[in-house]
């Protein structure tokens, strides 16, 4: 005898955003899918959601209810979301009420019911809304098993996929249907500290492969959107970043001199200081260097809008405005209101894929940490976005603002993740002689030499420029040297090797 390779099955689009990536394509046709949520996470949404893109690709639906909400009410709410149209009702999809005909013939006569609506509709979707009202007018768990494998049984031969919808159960809890199903998707609702956070959880999904764990949605006018979690998402980077072979100059010669070069093509790179210390606007002179090169940038950030950090970098000399406006330059402003750190990771990521941008300047990445549900994800999510950026050769500028001004402690809001970055620059003011100064180190450059040293960072209408070396700091970075010397040369590149001065 011969082996022959069973047919794979066909996917079927949800025409949800970001569900098909958590279900590796969508669907499988012929399928029997249970959406279990407490009323008010959004299960009847999603059911009509998938409906309407059904219909729309050419699919015919036959959408039944038991016990829910009235049809004419269905639809007044339904009205208002993008994906509604009213062309396809009654005629490639049909709202079947079937409650009447579950208590007066039972589980039996529903499953007539269903058989005909399917055969005389040519339906290639049903969808059933209140399998709870059909478990519970069931005689006994063994006829409401029965049900569910005819039930299955039909939709798997005629290949029309099925969706379930019920309310949420608790996960401890095992119900005969969810072991004959093919998949099982959990809406949740829950108040998270003072945020209410909606996730979707793939229980089981048979005969694909799937991202696993918690997955935040939206529900807007647009519908549901989900958000897969980054760090399942992005686990395969698009492909393996490759050695450093470029170099990125930042614009300033005796930094640029210090790093050897510049910045690594497609590295990562932490400025960190406290406020006030120049880390924006360091990283505003990086993206002015490249739009000088005609490479393409963008500025993402949380907390200054895009006129008021123009007008910043014209007060030192940098031209963000013709950037701007020859197309050279994005800016992308995202205040740090509710926001959803994987919708932020979404949002960068397709920008830099729709322009080919080549520097990124995210600035603040506490604005990340008040964006998360669960600070635990905090240091996954940064390993894969940042593997993410290599791999797109991005070459990218964080920055992040310690809490202590001045003094021998140095904390940061996002632990550990200066481990995951290939540079990482400090800045930091210092009072020295009734005077506060800015200054600047190198702390790491990773498969990479640096110049050590300690230097004064000059910020005037003139640029960003680097002083000379100190001398005799030996402790400038914690400031508690006041008694140290600096060399005034705004402009020198430096050769002189530095004494004392630690990290």
């Amino acid at each position: 005898m011969t082996a022959v390779a069973p047919p794979s099955l066909q996917r079927i689009p949800s025409g949800v955003l970001g569900l098909d990536a958590v279900l590796d394509g969508g669907f499988l046709q012929g399928g029997t899918y249970i959406v279990a949520g407490m009323p008010g996470t959004g299960k009847t949404i999603l059911g009509n959601q998938i409906c309407f893109h059904h219909v729309a690709q050419g699919g015919r639906v036959v959408y039944v209810t038991l016990l829910a909400e009235t049809h004419g009410r269905m639809l007044a709410h339904l009205r208002g979301l993008a994906f509604f149209t009213e062309e396809p009702l009654a005629s490639a999809l049909h709202y079947v009420s079937a409650y009447r005909v579950l208590t007066q013939e039972g589980l039996k006569g529903l499953l007539e019911l269903l058989r005909q609506l399917i055969r005389e509709h040519r339906a290639t979707m049903l969808v059933l809304d209140g399998l709870v009202s059909a478990s519970a007018s069931a005689p006994n768990e063994l006829a409401f098993k029965e049900f569910v494998h005819e039930l299955n049984t039909l939709v798997s031969v005629i290949g029309c996929t099925t969706f379930l919808l019920t309310n949420g159960h608790t996960p401890e809890d095992v119900h005969p249907e969810h072991t004959m199903v093919d998949g099982l998707l959990e809406l949740t609702d829950e108040l998270i500290g003072v945020r209410a956070a909606r996730e979707l959880i793939v229980r089981k999904f048979r005969g694909s492969a799937h991202l696993r764990g918690r997955h935040v949605f939206q529900i807007s006018q647009q519908g549901i959107t989900v958000y897969p979690r980054s760090e399942a998402m992005l686990a395969d980077p698009i492909s393996v970043p490759g050695e450093y072979k470029a170099r990125m100059p930042m614009g300033i010669p005796a930094l640029d001199e210090m790093l050897r070069g510049g910045l690594q093509r497609g590295s990562a790179t932490l400025v960190m200081g406290p406020s006030g210390s120049g880390k924006t606007l360091l990283g505003l002179q990086f993206l002015a260097q490249g739009t000088k090169l005609g490479e393409p940038c963008m500025y993402f950030g949380f907390y200054e809008s895009p006129p008021r950090l123009v007008g910043k970098g014209q007060a030192i000399g940098l031209d963000l405005v013709s950037a701007v406006k020859a197309g050279r330059l994005e800016m992308l402003w995202q205040p740090p209101v509710e926001l959803v750190l994987d919708a932020l990771a979404v949002k960068i990521l397709a920008a830099i894929k729709r322009r080919g941008v080549q520097r990124l300047l995210i600035d603040g990445l506490v604005g990340f940490k008040e964006s998360t549900i669960h600070t635990e994800r905090i240091n996954r999510f940064f390993a894969a976005f940042t593997n993410e950026l290599r791999a797109l050769e991005v070459t990218t500028i964080f920055t992040e603002e310690t809490r202590v001004l001045f003094g021998p402690e140095v904390e940061t809001p996002v632990k550990g993740l200066s481990a995951l970055v290939e540079n990482n620059i400090f800045l930091r003011q210092i009072e020295l002689r009734g005077e506060l100064r800015k200054v600047l180190a190198i702390l790491k450059t990773r498969e990479s030499g640096h110049d050590p040293s300690v230097r004064e960072l000059i910020i005037d209408d003139q640029g960003i420029h680097l002083g000379g070396r100190f001398n005799r700091a030996g402790s400038v970075l914690t400031d508690s040297g006041g008694t140290s010397s600096v060399r005034r040369n705004a402009r020198s590149g430096g050769g002189q090797k530095k004494r004392g001065a630690r990290k």
